[in-house]
């Protein structure tokens, strides 16, 4: 499995400036990358260009290979699932009906889960650690559990590329880790992870790739601890940080912190 995103450049209207401006980068199975840059710098309309809801950019996006402007919704489903930000859902569907929603590329429409689709659902729970709240309320249960429901949903999709758009948003301290730690298992077990944060920390301690965009460019590719360096974060975020080398135990890594609360020491 792998995705090519090469020279892609788009624009919401013929006057308008490029909101993603020759942006190149590939990822293969097992990759977990961090999208990091500032709000409004491109990073959800690259997501929606890669699921096929945008196509009128320029470049190309090839899916082991094909372009997937050649491909339709349901084709480019079978590959890659989207895990939004979790909201709070306006009917208050049991967790296994939100799960089982992942079918809507497997099941005919009007058609019903079958006992193989329901056991698959119930095993992605599971592997999730939310199998308890099989029967709870979607709309019930906290920030973290949504947002696991929403994994487990793209799961049973059977996409082996899982996009995500800022999947801690609005999660506490506990719950960010509980979801993150999940999902750096999924890229463990061969899933290919994209994901927008807004926290460096995550991809030092998720990623094993980082791109940064600003401008609705590319500025940075390559391993967290090789281009996250507080003058990246300090050009992009206009803040003030040192990157401090930590290690407990046997684990080593990076942590972002900002210096006398990083704000306005920046000319």
């Amino acid at each position: 499995m792998s995705l090519e995103i090469s020279h892609l450049s788009f624009a919401y209207g013929r006057r308008t400036r490029l909101v993603l401006d020759d942006v190149s980068f590939s990822v293969k199975e097992g990759d977990l990358l961090a999208v990091l840059g500032p709000n409004g710098v491109g990073k959800s309309t690259m997501f929606r260009c890669i699921l096929g809801f945008l196509r009128n950019y320029r470049g190309n996006i090839r899916l082991n290979g094909l372009d997937i402007k050649t491909l339709d919704h349901k084709e480019i489903a079978k590959h890659v699932a989207y895990i939004p930000q979790s909201t709070h859902p306006v009917f208050n569907y049991t967790v296994l009906d939100v799960v089982l929603m992942g079918l809507t590329n497997q099941v005919r429409l009007l058609g019903t889960p079958n006992r193989s689709h329901i056991d698959e659902a119930y095993a992605a729970m599971e592997n999730l650690g939310i199998a308890h709240l099989r029967d709870a309320g979607y709309g019930e249960i906290s920030g973290g559990e949504r947002q696991l429901a929403l994994v487990a949903r793209a799961l049973v999709q059977k996409a082996k590329i899982l996009i995500m758009d800022e999947p801690t948003a609005n999660l506490d301290y506990g719950n960010q880790f509980r979801v993150m730690c999940r999902i750096s298992d999924l890229a463990r077990d061969g899933y290919i992870i994209i994901l927008s944060t807004h926290n460096p920390d995550h991809a030092f301690l998720y990623a094993n790739r980082t791109l940064m965009i600003y401008g609705g460019r590319v500025i940075a590719d390559g391993t967290p601890e090789d281009v996250l360096d507080a003058g990246l974060i300090k050009d992009v975020y206009g803040v003030d940080v040192h990157i401090e080398d930590y290690q407990y135990g046997s684990r080593r890594h990076k942590l972002c912190i900002p210096i006398d609360g990083g704000v306005g020491k920046h000319e």
